[in-house]
């Protein structure tokens, strides 16, 4: 049996995490902590396992006022955690990054490859990739490491994009219709992938993804069929929206592209276990206590 500490309560990855390997009784112990405050510090890492670091700020602030607070708890706090582990036994740390890492999604097309070089463009991204970089002195035969950089993830109480474009797709009943690539995980697959992670012992740097790129209007789309709403998709908006978008970064927020090579993102085990329809039918489960705001 495996025993796994997972770093953040609240963290919605983490969250899922313990469900997840919760179906698995017999194969992983799981236990939460919260690196809130200092008390985690006197917490005894000897005997697990694993590490999976999901404590950290996950949202992007433009916030200069913030910047000090995002390198203490995404790099900081990363390196402090990596280096008990490492003190005290642990044998593999798994590391939540992202793929903000590579600057934020674009108008125009952006392709990720292996030989990509980071370039984050916000002291989110760059706090993150600090961090790797201040944990992979730390490997060696007896401490694996292994990077997760994860695009947009999403599924049932997800936060951040997502639900704003789920809320659009219920009430609206046209749809800017944009051609525009993304990379996208759903929850599920991102927990199976996780578990493959800590069951192979692996190190190393890795992107998973949805089997399929998404493109926003059709995901809209998709989510308005799932509750039997016809939604149009029009590109009568498009050069408004191009306007004012370039005004206020709306469009390469919602409409922009970012993807990842997809061989970047192959696994010797299959974890894409929800095509994208299942996911979006997973994440607006109406019989989940779903109710129209």
């Amino acid at each position: 049996m495996k025993k796994i500490l997972i770093t953040g309560v609240n963290s919605y990855v983490g969250k899922n995490m313990v469900k997840w390997l919760g179906n698995y009784p017999d194969k992983y112990s799981v236990e939460s902590i919260s690196l809130r405050n200092n008390n985690w510090k006197e917490k005894d890492f000897t005997g697990y396992d694993v590490v999976l670091h999901m404590a950290g700020i996950a949202h992007v602030s433009s916030n200069p006022k913030m910047e000090e607070m995002y390198y203490k708890v995404n790099r900081d706090l990363t390196i402090k955690t990596a280096e008990k582990a490492k003190a005290e036994g642990v044998k593999q740390f798994i590391f939540m990054s992202s793929i903000i890492v590579y600057g934020e999604s674009s108008s125009s097309k952006k392709v990720i490859n292996k030989n990509t070089v980071p370039t984050p463009s916000n002291f989110y991204g760059n706090s993150k990739l600090k961090a790797e970089e201040g944990i992979n002195p730390l490997e060696n035969d007896n401490f694996k490491i292994a990077i997760i950089r994860p695009p947009m993830i999403y599924g049932k109480g997800s936060k951040g994009n997502y639900p704003k474009l789920a809320k659009a797709a219920r009430k609206l009943p046209v749809f800017p219709d944009i051609e525009n690539q993304r990379s996208m995980l759903h929850i599920d697959n991102l927990c199976e992938f996780l578990k493959l992670i800590i069951d192979n012992e692996e190190s190393g740097m890795f992107f998973p993804q949805n089997t399929e790129y998404v493109r926003t209007s059709e995901m809209v789309r998709l989510i308005a069929d799932v509750y039997g709403k016809k939604i149009t998709l029009t590109k009568v908006f498009n050069p408004i929206l191009k306007i004012v978008g370039l005004r206020l970064g709306i469009i390469d927020k919602v409409f922009g592209n970012l993807v990842y090579e997809k061989s970047m993102s192959e696994y010797k085990v299959n974890y894409q276990i929800r095509n994208f329809r299942k996911t979006i039918e997973l994440t607006e489960n109406k019989e989940e206590g779903w109710k129209e705001n």
